[in-house]
Protein backbone atom coordinates (compact mmCIF):
# COMPACT_ATOMS: atom_id res chain seq x y z
CA UNK A 1 0.00 0.00 0.00
CA UNK A 2 1.28 3.45 -0.86
CA UNK A 3 -0.09 6.95 -0.55
CA UNK A 4 -0.73 8.69 -3.86
CA UNK A 5 -1.64 12.24 -4.76
CA UNK A 6 -5.22 13.44 -4.72
CA UNK A 7 -8.54 12.62 -3.13
CA UNK A 8 -11.90 11.74 -4.68
CA UNK A 9 -10.56 11.94 -8.26
CA UNK A 10 -7.51 9.74 -7.67
CA UNK A 11 -9.36 6.52 -8.59
CA UNK A 12 -10.08 5.76 -12.24
CA UNK A 13 -13.28 7.15 -13.70
CA UNK A 14 -14.11 9.67 -10.99
CA UNK A 15 -14.58 13.36 -11.69
CA UNK A 16 -15.30 16.35 -9.48
CA UNK A 17 -16.22 20.02 -9.62
CA UNK A 18 -16.95 22.97 -7.35
CA UNK A 19 -18.78 26.25 -7.66
CA UNK A 20 -19.93 29.29 -5.71
CA UNK A 21 -23.73 29.03 -5.70
CA UNK A 22 -24.35 31.57 -2.93
CA UNK A 23 -26.19 29.11 -0.68
CA UNK A 24 -25.07 31.03 2.44
CA UNK A 25 -21.47 32.11 2.04
CA UNK A 26 -20.19 34.97 -0.07
CA UNK A 27 -16.92 35.07 -2.01
CA UNK A 28 -16.22 31.33 -1.71
CA UNK A 29 -17.26 28.02 -3.23
CA UNK A 30 -20.09 26.18 -1.49
CA UNK A 31 -21.15 23.33 -3.77
CA UNK A 32 -19.29 20.23 -4.91
CA UNK A 33 -19.97 17.35 -7.28
CA UNK A 34 -18.42 13.89 -7.26
CA UNK A 35 -19.25 11.95 -10.42
CA UNK A 36 -18.39 8.49 -11.75
CA UNK A 37 -18.19 7.82 -15.47
CA UNK A 38 -19.99 4.52 -14.85
CA UNK A 39 -22.58 3.51 -12.19
CA UNK A 40 -21.17 2.46 -8.81
CA UNK A 41 -21.91 0.05 -6.02
CA UNK A 42 -22.71 2.27 -3.02
CA UNK A 43 -22.28 1.87 0.74
CA UNK A 44 -23.06 4.32 3.51
CA UNK A 45 -23.14 4.92 7.24
CA UNK A 46 -25.16 7.69 8.84
CA UNK A 47 -25.80 9.64 12.04
CA UNK A 48 -27.42 7.87 14.97
CA UNK A 49 -29.05 11.14 16.03
CA UNK A 50 -32.84 10.65 16.11
CA UNK A 51 -33.11 14.03 14.39
CA UNK A 52 -31.88 13.22 10.88
CA UNK A 53 -31.42 15.78 8.12
CA UNK A 54 -33.33 15.34 4.86
CA UNK A 55 -30.19 14.37 2.85
CA UNK A 56 -29.44 11.63 5.40
CA UNK A 57 -32.91 10.15 4.93
CA UNK A 58 -32.54 10.43 1.15
CA UNK A 59 -29.12 8.74 1.09
CA UNK A 60 -30.29 5.97 3.40
CA UNK A 61 -33.03 5.17 0.89
CA UNK A 62 -30.60 5.13 -2.03
CA UNK A 63 -28.08 2.88 -0.27
CA UNK A 64 -30.76 0.52 1.06
CA UNK A 65 -32.45 0.22 -2.34
CA UNK A 66 -29.34 -1.25 -3.92
CA UNK A 67 -29.52 1.26 -6.77
CA UNK A 68 -26.29 1.96 -8.60
CA UNK A 69 -25.06 5.44 -7.69
CA UNK A 70 -23.27 7.75 -10.08
CA UNK A 71 -23.15 11.20 -8.49
CA UNK A 72 -22.93 12.97 -5.14
CA UNK A 73 -24.09 16.60 -4.85
CA UNK A 74 -22.90 18.41 -1.72
CA UNK A 75 -23.58 21.89 -0.41
CA UNK A 76 -22.17 23.79 2.56
CA UNK A 77 -23.80 26.61 4.49
CA UNK A 78 -27.26 25.14 5.08
CA UNK A 79 -27.80 21.65 6.53
CA UNK A 80 -31.36 21.03 5.28
CA UNK A 81 -32.14 19.58 8.72
CA UNK A 82 -35.43 20.07 10.61
CA UNK A 83 -37.02 21.28 7.37
CA UNK A 84 -39.95 18.86 7.13
CA UNK A 85 -41.53 17.57 3.95
CA UNK A 86 -40.43 20.66 2.05
CA UNK A 87 -36.78 19.97 2.83
CA UNK A 88 -37.07 16.33 1.78
CA UNK A 89 -38.81 17.43 -1.40
CA UNK A 90 -35.79 19.57 -2.18
CA UNK A 91 -33.67 16.40 -2.10
CA UNK A 92 -35.80 14.98 -4.90
CA UNK A 93 -35.51 18.26 -6.78
CA UNK A 94 -31.73 18.11 -6.35
CA UNK A 95 -31.55 14.53 -7.62
CA UNK A 96 -33.79 15.34 -10.59
CA UNK A 97 -31.69 18.37 -11.50
CA UNK A 98 -28.47 16.36 -11.28
CA UNK A 99 -29.97 13.53 -13.31
CA UNK A 100 -30.96 15.95 -16.07
CA UNK A 101 -27.64 17.82 -16.10
CA UNK A 102 -25.54 14.64 -16.06
CA UNK A 103 -27.84 12.39 -18.11
CA UNK A 104 -28.02 9.75 -15.36
CA UNK A 105 -30.75 8.18 -13.24
CA UNK A 106 -32.10 10.26 -10.35
CA UNK A 107 -32.23 7.04 -8.31
CA UNK A 108 -28.42 7.06 -8.27
CA UNK A 109 -27.89 10.60 -6.99
CA UNK A 110 -26.66 10.95 -3.41
CA UNK A 111 -26.83 14.24 -1.51
CA UNK A 112 -24.84 15.84 1.29
CA UNK A 113 -25.56 19.07 3.16
CA UNK A 114 -23.81 20.80 6.04
CA UNK A 115 -24.30 24.10 7.83
CA UNK A 116 -27.07 25.87 9.70
CA UNK A 117 -29.96 23.71 10.96
CA UNK A 118 -33.58 24.77 10.45
CA UNK A 119 -33.26 26.88 7.30
CA UNK A 120 -34.67 25.81 3.95
CA UNK A 121 -32.25 25.31 1.07
CA UNK A 122 -32.56 28.02 -1.62
CA UNK A 123 -33.41 25.38 -4.21
CA UNK A 124 -33.15 27.73 -7.20
CA UNK A 125 -29.53 28.53 -6.32
CA UNK A 126 -28.84 24.84 -5.74
CA UNK A 127 -30.24 23.67 -9.08
CA UNK A 128 -28.45 26.49 -10.89
CA UNK A 129 -25.26 25.39 -9.19
CA UNK A 130 -25.75 21.83 -10.39
CA UNK A 131 -25.78 22.99 -14.02
CA UNK A 132 -22.47 24.78 -13.44
CA UNK A 133 -20.96 21.74 -11.72
CA UNK A 134 -21.96 19.47 -14.59
CA UNK A 135 -20.17 21.74 -17.04
CA UNK A 136 -17.01 22.09 -14.94
CA UNK A 137 -16.45 18.48 -13.85
CA UNK A 138 -13.25 16.66 -14.82
CA UNK A 139 -10.93 14.00 -13.43
CA UNK A 140 -8.00 16.24 -12.44
CA UNK A 141 -6.54 16.04 -8.96
CA UNK A 142 -6.99 19.80 -8.73
CA UNK A 143 -10.74 19.52 -9.18
CA UNK A 144 -10.83 16.93 -6.42
CA UNK A 145 -9.04 19.30 -4.06
CA UNK A 146 -11.35 22.18 -4.99
CA UNK A 147 -14.34 19.96 -4.22
CA UNK A 148 -12.87 19.24 -0.78
CA UNK A 149 -12.58 23.00 -0.20
CA UNK A 150 -16.16 23.68 -1.29
CA UNK A 151 -17.72 21.40 1.35
CA UNK A 152 -15.94 23.11 4.28
CA UNK A 153 -17.84 25.15 6.86
CA UNK A 154 -15.68 26.21 9.81
CA UNK A 155 -12.87 23.89 8.67
CA UNK A 156 -9.55 25.68 8.22
CA UNK A 157 -8.17 23.40 5.50
CA UNK A 158 -9.44 20.81 2.99
CA UNK A 159 -9.15 17.17 4.02
CA UNK A 160 -8.30 14.54 1.41
CA UNK A 161 -6.16 11.44 0.93
CA UNK A 162 -5.66 8.64 -1.58
CA UNK A 163 -3.85 5.30 -1.45
CA UNK A 164 -3.10 2.56 -3.99
CA UNK A 165 -2.92 -1.21 -3.47
CA UNK A 166 -2.41 -4.28 -5.62
CA UNK A 167 -5.35 -6.67 -5.97
CA UNK A 168 -4.84 -9.68 -8.22
CA UNK A 169 -2.17 -7.92 -10.24
CA UNK A 170 -4.30 -4.81 -10.74
CA UNK A 171 -3.76 -1.41 -9.14
CA UNK A 172 -6.74 -0.38 -7.03
CA UNK A 173 -7.02 3.18 -5.75
CA UNK A 174 -9.08 4.49 -2.84
CA UNK A 175 -9.44 8.25 -2.38
CA UNK A 176 -11.55 10.41 -0.16
CA UNK A 177 -12.46 13.85 1.10
CA UNK A 178 -14.09 14.90 4.34
CA UNK A 179 -15.22 17.93 6.26
CA UNK A 180 -15.80 18.41 9.94
CA UNK A 181 -14.71 20.92 12.55
CA UNK A 182 -17.58 21.43 14.99
CA UNK A 183 -20.56 19.34 16.12
CA UNK A 184 -18.17 16.41 15.95
CA UNK A 185 -19.01 13.42 18.10
CA UNK A 186 -19.94 10.68 15.67
CA UNK A 187 -21.91 7.79 16.31
CA UNK A 188 -21.79 7.72 12.79
CA UNK A 189 -19.83 14.28 13.70
CA UNK A 190 -20.96 17.62 11.52
CA UNK A 191 -18.96 15.27 9.53
CA UNK A 192 -19.24 14.33 5.92
CA UNK A 193 -16.92 11.85 4.21
CA UNK A 194 -17.02 10.81 0.57
CA UNK A 195 -14.76 7.96 -0.51
CA UNK A 196 -14.27 6.68 -4.03
CA UNK A 197 -12.57 3.55 -5.34
CA UNK A 198 -12.12 1.90 -8.71
CA UNK A 199 -12.19 -1.55 -7.10
CA UNK A 200 -14.56 -4.22 -8.32
CA UNK A 201 -16.24 -5.35 -5.11
CA UNK A 202 -19.61 -6.78 -4.08
CA UNK A 203 -22.11 -4.53 -2.33
CA UNK A 204 -22.02 -6.80 0.73
CA UNK A 205 -18.24 -6.52 1.00
CA UNK A 206 -18.27 -2.76 0.40
CA UNK A 207 -20.89 -2.09 3.08
CA UNK A 208 -19.27 -4.38 5.63
CA UNK A 209 -15.84 -2.84 5.04
CA UNK A 210 -17.21 0.67 5.62
CA UNK A 211 -19.45 -0.20 8.56
CA UNK A 212 -16.72 -2.12 10.36
CA UNK A 213 -14.04 0.52 9.77
CA UNK A 214 -16.20 3.46 10.82
CA UNK A 215 -16.27 2.00 14.33
CA UNK A 216 -12.48 2.38 14.60
CA UNK A 217 -12.11 5.72 12.79
CA UNK A 218 -14.91 8.30 12.52
CA UNK A 219 -16.67 6.94 15.60
CA UNK A 220 -13.48 7.36 17.64
CA UNK A 221 -13.19 11.13 17.24
CA UNK A 222 -14.79 13.95 19.19
CA UNK A 223 -14.44 17.73 19.08
CA UNK A 224 -17.31 18.94 21.24
CA UNK A 225 -19.54 16.03 22.23
CA UNK A 226 -22.38 17.05 19.90
CA UNK A 227 -23.59 14.36 17.48
CA UNK A 228 -24.71 16.01 14.25
CA UNK A 229 -27.98 15.59 12.42
CA UNK A 230 -26.10 15.25 9.12
CA UNK A 231 -23.28 12.74 9.67
CA UNK A 232 -22.74 10.81 6.47
CA UNK A 233 -19.99 8.60 5.10
CA UNK A 234 -20.48 7.40 1.51
CA UNK A 235 -18.26 4.88 -0.29
CA UNK A 236 -18.59 4.41 -4.07
CA UNK A 237 -16.93 1.63 -6.10
CA UNK A 238 -17.05 1.71 -9.91
CA UNK A 239 -14.97 -1.40 -10.75
CA UNK A 240 -12.80 0.32 -13.39
CA UNK A 241 -9.58 -1.07 -11.89
CA UNK A 242 -10.47 -4.33 -13.63
CA UNK A 243 -9.61 -6.57 -10.69
CA UNK A 244 -11.46 -9.81 -9.97
CA UNK A 245 -14.46 -8.89 -7.85
CA UNK A 246 -13.63 -8.70 -4.15
CA UNK A 247 -15.92 -10.72 -1.90
CA UNK A 248 -16.46 -10.50 1.85
CA UNK A 249 -13.91 -12.28 4.09
CA UNK A 250 -11.54 -13.07 1.20
CA UNK A 251 -7.80 -12.24 1.43
CA UNK A 252 -8.42 -9.44 -1.08
CA UNK A 253 -11.15 -8.06 1.16
CA UNK A 254 -8.68 -7.75 4.04
CA UNK A 255 -6.22 -5.93 1.77
CA UNK A 256 -8.96 -3.56 0.62
CA UNK A 257 -10.18 -2.96 4.16
CA UNK A 258 -6.64 -2.14 5.36
CA UNK A 259 -6.32 0.52 2.66
CA UNK A 260 -9.79 1.89 3.42
CA UNK A 261 -8.78 2.12 7.07
CA UNK A 262 -5.75 4.24 6.20
CA UNK A 263 -7.95 6.68 4.28
CA UNK A 264 -10.66 6.83 6.95
CA UNK A 265 -8.26 7.10 9.89
CA UNK A 266 -6.27 9.88 8.24
CA UNK A 267 -9.41 11.85 7.40
CA UNK A 268 -10.77 11.29 10.92
CA UNK A 269 -7.55 12.58 12.52
CA UNK A 270 -7.55 15.61 10.22
CA UNK A 271 -11.08 16.42 11.38
CA UNK A 272 -10.22 16.00 15.05
CA UNK A 273 -7.10 18.15 14.76
CA UNK A 274 -9.07 20.84 12.90
CA UNK A 275 -11.72 21.14 15.60
CA UNK A 276 -13.20 24.62 15.92
CA UNK A 277 -10.64 26.85 17.62
CA UNK A 278 -8.26 23.95 18.16
CA UNK A 279 -4.50 24.33 18.33
CA UNK A 280 -3.61 20.66 18.90
CA UNK A 281 -4.64 17.15 17.92
CA UNK A 282 -5.13 15.15 21.12
CA UNK A 283 -4.71 11.40 20.73
CA UNK A 284 -5.59 9.03 23.58
CA UNK A 285 -4.45 5.42 23.61
CA UNK A 286 -5.70 2.92 26.15
CA UNK A 287 -3.63 -0.26 26.31
CA UNK A 288 -3.71 -3.33 28.52
CA UNK A 289 -7.50 -3.55 28.43
CA UNK A 290 -9.51 -6.75 28.88
CA UNK A 291 -11.70 -6.01 25.85
CA UNK A 292 -11.89 -3.71 22.83
CA UNK A 293 -15.12 -2.23 24.19
CA UNK A 294 -13.47 -1.34 27.50
CA UNK A 295 -10.50 0.28 25.75
CA UNK A 296 -12.71 2.29 23.36
CA UNK A 297 -15.00 3.51 26.13
CA UNK A 298 -12.09 4.72 28.25
CA UNK A 299 -10.29 6.41 25.35
CA UNK A 300 -13.45 8.20 24.16
CA UNK A 301 -14.24 9.36 27.69
CA UNK A 302 -10.87 11.11 27.94
CA UNK A 303 -11.01 12.86 24.55
CA UNK A 304 -14.53 14.05 25.38
CA UNK A 305 -13.54 15.57 28.74
CA UNK A 306 -13.77 19.37 28.50
CA UNK A 307 -11.56 19.80 31.55
CA UNK A 308 -8.87 17.61 29.98
CA UNK A 309 -9.19 19.43 26.65
CA UNK A 310 -8.81 22.77 28.44
CA UNK A 311 -5.69 21.50 30.20
CA UNK A 312 -4.22 20.46 26.85
CA UNK A 313 -4.94 23.95 25.52
CA UNK A 314 -2.99 25.35 28.46
CA UNK A 315 -0.14 22.82 28.04
CA UNK A 316 -0.87 21.73 31.59
CA UNK A 317 -0.07 18.15 32.67
CA UNK A 318 -3.20 17.98 34.83
CA UNK A 319 -3.32 14.19 34.79
CA UNK A 320 -5.98 13.98 37.49
CA UNK A 321 -8.53 15.09 34.90
CA UNK A 322 -7.63 12.13 32.71
CA UNK A 323 -8.06 9.63 35.55
CA UNK A 324 -11.30 11.35 36.49
CA UNK A 325 -12.66 11.00 32.94
CA UNK A 326 -11.70 7.34 32.90
CA UNK A 327 -13.41 6.88 36.24
CA UNK A 328 -16.81 8.15 35.07
CA UNK A 329 -16.68 6.29 31.75
CA UNK A 330 -18.92 3.50 33.03
CA UNK A 331 -16.39 0.68 32.75
CA UNK A 332 -14.46 -0.91 35.57
CA UNK A 333 -10.67 -0.80 36.06
CA UNK A 334 -8.26 -0.48 38.98
CA UNK A 335 -7.04 3.14 39.17
CA UNK A 336 -4.17 2.06 41.41
CA UNK A 337 -2.66 0.06 38.55
CA UNK A 338 -2.78 2.76 35.87
CA UNK A 339 0.38 4.05 34.20
CA UNK A 340 0.07 7.26 32.18
CA UNK A 341 2.44 8.75 29.61
CA UNK A 342 2.47 11.99 27.61
CA UNK A 343 4.23 11.96 24.25
CA UNK A 344 4.88 14.28 21.30
CA UNK A 345 7.72 15.20 18.97
CA UNK A 346 9.30 16.90 22.00
CA UNK A 347 9.68 13.57 23.83
CA UNK A 348 7.92 11.05 26.07
CA UNK A 349 7.32 11.31 29.80
CA UNK A 350 5.73 9.00 32.36
CA UNK A 351 3.37 11.05 34.48
CA UNK A 352 1.89 8.44 36.82
CA UNK A 353 2.85 4.91 37.80
CA UNK A 354 0.36 2.59 39.46
CA UNK A 355 -2.06 5.47 39.95
CA UNK A 356 0.45 7.76 41.69
CA UNK A 357 2.37 10.72 40.25
CA UNK A 358 6.00 10.15 39.34
CA UNK A 359 8.67 12.72 40.10
CA UNK A 360 8.28 14.19 36.63
CA UNK A 361 9.43 17.61 35.49
CA UNK A 362 6.58 20.07 34.93
CA UNK A 363 8.87 21.99 32.58
CA UNK A 364 9.46 18.92 30.41
CA UNK A 365 5.76 18.04 30.52
CA UNK A 366 4.81 21.54 29.35
CA UNK A 367 7.30 21.29 26.49
CA UNK A 368 5.78 17.97 25.37
CA UNK A 369 2.25 19.35 25.62
CA UNK A 370 3.13 22.45 23.58
CA UNK A 371 3.38 20.51 20.32
CA UNK A 372 0.55 20.48 17.73
CA UNK A 373 0.09 16.70 18.08
CA UNK A 374 -0.03 15.14 21.55
CA UNK A 375 -0.59 11.56 22.70
CA UNK A 376 -1.66 10.37 26.15
CA UNK A 377 -1.26 6.63 26.72
CA UNK A 378 -2.96 4.92 29.65
CA UNK A 379 -1.94 1.35 30.51
CA UNK A 380 -4.59 -0.24 32.74
CA UNK A 381 -2.80 -3.64 32.97
CA UNK A 382 -5.84 -5.87 32.64
CA UNK A 383 -5.33 -7.63 29.30
CA UNK A 384 -4.03 -7.40 25.75
CA UNK A 385 -6.58 -5.14 24.04
CA UNK A 386 -6.12 -1.52 23.03
CA UNK A 387 -7.96 1.35 21.33
CA UNK A 388 -7.22 4.87 20.16
CA UNK A 389 -9.45 7.94 20.12
CA UNK A 390 -8.78 11.41 18.74
CA UNK A 391 -9.91 14.84 19.82
CA UNK A 392 -8.48 18.31 20.23
CA UNK A 393 -7.86 20.98 22.80
CA UNK A 394 -10.60 23.39 23.87
CA UNK A 395 -9.83 27.09 23.45
CA UNK A 396 -11.70 30.40 23.80
CA UNK A 397 -11.95 30.49 20.01
CA UNK A 398 -14.47 27.60 20.07
CA UNK A 399 -16.91 29.89 21.89
CA UNK A 400 -16.17 32.79 19.54
CA UNK A 401 -16.99 30.63 16.50
CA UNK A 402 -20.17 29.12 17.92
CA UNK A 403 -21.59 32.14 19.72
CA UNK A 404 -22.80 33.59 16.40
CA UNK A 405 -22.56 30.66 13.98
CA UNK A 406 -25.78 31.57 12.15
CA UNK A 407 -24.67 35.09 11.24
Amino acid sequence: MKQVKGGVTAAKGFEAASTAAGIKYKDRTDMALVYSQVPCVAAGTFTTNVVKAAPVKWDQQVVKSGAKAQAVVVNSGIANACTGAEGFGYCKDTADAAAKALNISADGVLIGSTGVIGKQIPIDKLTAGIKVLAGKKNDTLENGTEAAKAIMTTDTFPKELAVAIEVGGKTVTIGGMAKGSGMIHPNMCTMLAFITTDAAITKEALQKALSEDVEDTYNMISVDGDTSTNDTAILLANGLAGNQEITYASPEYETFKEALHMVNETLAKKMAGDGEGATALFEVKVVGAESIKQAKTLAKSVVCSNLTKAAIAGHDANWGRILCAMGYSGVQFDPEKVDLFFESKAGKLQIIENGVATDYSEEVATKILSEPEITATADIKMGDYSATAWGCDLTHEYININADYRS
